[in-house]
């Protein structure tokens, strides 16, 4: 049995937002192809998700200087607390899938402080004499992203920032295997967006059979 985080990062459902309509059709479709496995959805605009800030950093620095948890404030052990539960639930998982839309070029801010808080020395990469390595080298990950515009090809592509920072740190991190399903030009093309959105998802129940 393998363990699937669902992380979607979009304030909509899947009635308003064609990514994770997408999304939906996929997971649903992996569920019914592989009923023994447990899919944990993580929709981070309802999780608490908290920014690297000064009570972070204050806590941290404690814990490195000897101090115990049960010295930290209790701002600083309700972040830090957290932090390590989201660190800990990803490195236990055997697949990611990631659900954006491309916002200004990105994505949205959570899911940045999303990868902040997996991205920890010793549990997700480590360092070494030859410079940072990836620990995950037994999962897989799939991002579902949706676009108005084009970005596969072109000029455009160069400007596409949300899939290639998620492939960075696929990388960093040693997932060996990394795969985007993207659908974009419903807002170029509004008179074929509903067309664009079925061929997007019947792309998605089809790779849910092979992931």
């Amino acid at each position: 049995m393998a363990q699937v985080l669902y992380i979607t990062a979009h304030p909509h459902d899947e009635a308003q937002s064609y990514s994770m309509a997408v999304g939906k059709a996929f997971i649903d479709t992996y569920k019914q192809v592989n009923p023994n496995d447990d899919v944990i959805h993580l929709d981070l605009y309802s999780e608490n998700i908290p920014e690297i800030d000064v009570d972070v950093f204050s806590g941290w620095g404690k814990l490195r200087s000897g101090q115990s948890f049960d010295d930290l404030s209790a701002d600083e052990k309700a972040k830090v607390g957290r932090l390590n539960e989201l660190s800990e639930q990803f490195i236990a998982a055997d697949k990611y899938v990631f659900v954006t839309p491309l916002w200004n070029f990105s994505f949205p801010p959570v899911m940045k402080a999303y990868f902040d808080s997996v991205a920890v020395a010793g549990k997700t990469f480590k360092y070494t004499e030859k410079g940072p390595i990836g620990l995950l080298t037994d999962k897989k990950a799939l991002h579902i992203q949706a676009r108005g515009g084009f970005y596969s090809t072109g000029p455009a592509a160069e400007l596409e920032m949300g899939h290639r920072y998620i492939n960075v740190m696929m990388s960093f991190f040693g997932v060996p295997s990394f795969e985007g399903l993207f659908v974009e030009g419903h807002n170029a093309m509004p008179d074929k967006a509903q067309e664009i959105k079925e061929k997007a998802i019947a792309r998605a129940k089809d790779l849910a059979h092979t992931f």
